[in-house]
């Protein structure tokens, strides 16, 4: 019997609570006023921006690079990338260190033809004395000659 007072006096509270209901003169006008900050749209141009920079961006392709030094003697790294950065300013060459060889890497190929023309440049120059060698890696490829392989 309690229970069921309970229950009774439960949900006459419950349904007589009327908590949610607007005013009745702010469902006529019906407007809403937003207030912003000016930074919130200078923070959305910037985003934007940077949005329009990143897809201009260097992208990452399949492609080749050479392989022309494995060594230790560091001068002889340094010696051998500055020659080629004189010779061929438009390419670039990747300088790694892994104990305890120095590994001189060079160019952004995106066919095989193309990395072994510069192979063959550079064994002309006898820039290096060794072999050298084609090595499919992942290369940086410039927005434009990425539109011009597709």
């Amino acid at each position: 019997m309690k229970t069921g007072f309970f229950l009774q006096f439960f949900i006459a509270i419950t349904g007589s609570a009327l908590a949610q209901q607007p005013p009745a003169d702010s469902l006529a006008h019906g407007t809403v006023t937003i207030l912003k900050d000016n930074r919130i749209d200078l923070l959305g141009q910037k985003m934007a921006d940077y949005n329009h920079y990143v897809t201009k961006m260097i992208k990452a392709s399949k492609g080749y690079r050479l392989m022309l030094l494995n060594t230790n003697d560091r001068a002889l790294a340094m010696q051998v990338r500055t020659k080629l950065l004189q010779q061929f300013p438009e390419q670039k060459v990747y300088m790694t260190y892994q104990i305890p060889y120095i590994k001189l890497k060079f160019g952004n190929f995106s066919d095989k033809g193309e990395a072994d023309k510069y192979r063959k440049l550079i064994q002309s120059q006898k820039i290096v004395s060794g072999n050298i060698y084609i090595l499919p890696e992942t290369i940086e490829v410039s927005p434009d000659k990425l539109n011009a392989m597709q």
